[in-house]
């Protein structure tokens, strides 16, 4: 049930989703998309990955795979088959840093240590570095830090790759390879591999979960001086969480002061899981104040801790009110702001993934959308909004078609494609 008390309150904040229009904002991304990819000012850092998308892979033909993340570092082998992919002898550890500061030399030795018993059937190594580095030609990435709580002193400025293939060389290992990617690449990577690409005008892959990003096989034409040698297409990595160019409201912007990054990662706060908790925490203290709630949810409100996108997500839904007391007027005005900043958030990423589409230039065949995330994997509100937007801004306006395939743990996979296809 609608409360019209709330989309009040949302208007005259600046916070109700039909305020972000995505028929004004899409060209202002694309814009500056094309802008960053010319190599001119861009909120967007429109990263060059140097890998590729295209081709199919080779039945049968394994990889050796590494996932170092913010906590767990996997490994293990990986091979596609017709019926899809396989994964075997994965080890999952504990990230080198996490428990006590590690040298870069322990780093790559830990590294090497886990590849090491693969070898032997593979020649190549996809490694998903969830870490800021810097893309080089060579599909290798120098680190510009290690954070997330993991301390590897000495490893910046360092090759991943380069590093690890003089390593696996020093113990006798030769004629290896490595190919450094992020996870929202290997998200397009892993899960476009098992698909016809021919039936395809490209591929976006993105990541909606506790974080926002977006990435995109481009072709030639669009890329520029960014491309590969001949004729090959390239993914190009956006950074879209920190896009600056949609409008925000009242609490978005006090919700950016008071976090760890003020002035920063406007589009992802706009747009993430781990900030719409914040955002309704905010909004439902402010509608205390003005005397919007009943006094003995007033109360309650003003003593919960912050809380996570799962709690909204049920209250978009009709449920979980009973945190909130009050009575039934409260708890449809807690259901409105809720359905409204998923609503939001749907429409920001339709935002992006259309401007995308255009970029591709998508259209007589469907752009690709391949996505992961636990707002698009569970959210029982953003994903059918999202949709529902892409058919109405896309189809229905632009002839723009969208298929979306939406995976889960696709790093492995899209490691394994990373290499396979780019060496």
């Amino acid at each position: 049930m609608t409360n019209e008390k709330a989309l009040a309150f949302l208007t005259r904040h600046g916070m109700a989703p039909e305020q972000i229009d995505p028929d004004v904002y899409i060209y202002r991304m694309l814009t500056e998309m094309r802008s960053g990819l010319a190599g001119e000012a861009c909120s967007m850092d429109m990263i060059p990955t140097f890998l590729s998308n295209d081709g199919q892979l080779e039945p049968g033909v394994s990889a050796a795979v590494i996932d170092a993340g913010g906590t767990n570092f996997r490994s293990a082998l990986v091979s596609f088959q017709p019926t899809g992919f396989v994964i075997s002898d994965m080890i999952k550890r504990k990230m080198p840093g996490t428990e006590a500061p590690c040298t870069w030399e322990e780093f790559i030795r830990f590294t090497a240590d886990a590849v090491e018993p693969l070898m032997d059937r593979a020649d190549v190594i996809g490694f998903c570095f969830s870490y800021a580095a810097t893309i080089t030609p060579e599909m290798d990435g120098r680190v510009i830090t290690i954070d997330k709580e993991v301390v590897v002193t000495g490893c910046e400025g360092q090759l991943i790759g380069a590093s690890l293939v003089a390593e696996l060389e020093r113990r006798g290992i030769t004629g290896k390879r490595a190919v450094i990617l992020n996870d929202t690449v290997a998200v397009l990577l892993g899960m476009a591999a098992g698909l016809d690409k021919s039936q395809y005008a490209g591929f976006i892959g993105q990541v909606s979960g506790t974080g926002t990003n977006t990435c995109v096989s481009l072709p030639v034409s669009a890329i520029g001086k960014l491309g590969l040698s001949g004729d090959r297409g390239m993914i190009v990595n956006l950074e879209s969480g920190k896009y600056d160019g949609i409008k925000g409201g009242d609490f978005d912007r006090a919700l950016d002061e008071e976090s760890h990054n003020p002035g920063q990662k406007h589009f992802e706060k706009l747009t993430a899981g781990v900030y719409l908790g914040e955002i309704c925490h905010l909004m439902l203290n402010a509608a205390a104040d003005e005397g919007l709630l009943s006094a003995d949810c007033a109360e309650k409100v003003r003593a919960l801790p912050v809380f996570d996108s799962a709690v909204i997500d049920a209250w978009a839904c009709g449920e979980g009110f009973e945190m909130l007391g009050g009575d039934q007027d409260d708890h449809s005005f807690a259901q409105t702001l809720s359905r409204a900043l998923f609503h939001r958030s749907a429409r920001c990423m339709c935002v992006n993934l259309l401007a995308l589409a255009e970029l591709i230039g998508g259209r007589g065949k469907p752009v690709c959308m391949l996505a992961e995330g636990s707002l698009v994997q569970k959210g029982r509100c953003y994903r059918p909004e999202l949709e529902r937007l892409l058919t109405l801004y896309g189809t229905e306006k632009r002839g723009i078609d969208f298929e979306l395939h939406v995976g889960q743990e696709t790093t492995l996979p899209g490691s394994a494609a990373a290499a396979l296809l780019n060496t």
